[in-house]
């Protein structure tokens, strides 16, 4: 394994699995720009991994907008003067019944979880390719490789990204890694986002035995440290007493 310090772009930095990963790769010396849409938080963030010795900036990001993705990938491609990484992580998870037709929250989920990450994938592949290589981080759910009642249509986009995150590795072997990483129930905010009662309780006992996102992001970091030659290209992390 190699420690070598890496440019990172993390989307969906500001909470969660995106700030646990923010501070575990920061503390293993990679220089990271975080985006999200929360600026406050992430100025905060940077702040303290900064006085604790990191090389970290931030930047406003809205993963739905291609345009600003490819200034974030640009930003940190000017600031360091190459992008190793990105880490596709901004996600949302409005759980609901079908049948209560929250046609608003299906199109949310579709547009960051899908759109998001395939606005992430085209604005850093150019970069990537120029510089003859990189490496793709996109982070999905045990949602990918299942489906349960209220996650229908979360369940479809993380199945999306699974699906567009193997097409890229297919595409890109030789000179572009390409890591899928998706997480079990994990500490987050992404349930404060259930409008929904009935799901929103029912997530309650189902986040009973969540892991700290810094498990998530210690896997992350793994899969950035392997040498050149390795692509770790799936990644599952469940709590041990999880059965989902």
């Amino acid at each position: 394994m190699t420690h070598a310090s890496k440019v990172v772009a993390i989307t969906g930095a500001s909470s969660g699995i995106g700030e646990a990963t923010a501070r575990r790769l920061a503390a293993d010396g990679h220089r990271l720009l975080l985006g999200a849409r929360r600026t406050d938080r992430l100025e905060t963030l940077t702040k303290e991994l900064t006085e604790a010795g990191g090389t970290v900036a931030f930047r406003h990001l809205d993963v739905t907008d291609a345009a600003a993705v490819r200034a974030f990938v640009a930003a940190a491609r000017d600031r360091y003067g190459r992008l190793d990484v990105i880490v596709n992580n901004a996600g949302v998870m409005p759980l609901s019944p079908l049948e209560a037709l929250k046609l608003d929250e299906w199109d949310r989920m579709i547009d960051v979880n899908v759109r998001g990450v395939l606005h992430g994938v085209a604005a850093a592949l150019p970069v990537m390719r120029a510089q003859g290589g990189g490496h793709v981080v996109n982070v999905a759910s045990v949602g990918a490789y299942e489906v349960s009642p209220t996650a229908a249509v979360y369940c479809a986009t993380k199945f999306a990204v699974r699906a567009i995150t193997e097409g890229l590795r297919q595409e890109s072997a030789g000179d572009i890694r390409v890591t899928l990483v998706s997480p079990g129930v994990t500490e987050s905010e992404l349930a404060d986002g259930i409008s929904d009662p009935a799901a929103r309780e029912a997530m309650k006992a189902y986040r009973a035995v969540a892991l700290p996102a810094s498990a998530v992001a210690d896997a992350v970091a793994y899969a950035l440290c392997q040498p050149r030659e390795v692509d770790v290209n799936e990644l599952v992390v469940r709590p041990a007493a999880s059965a989902q």
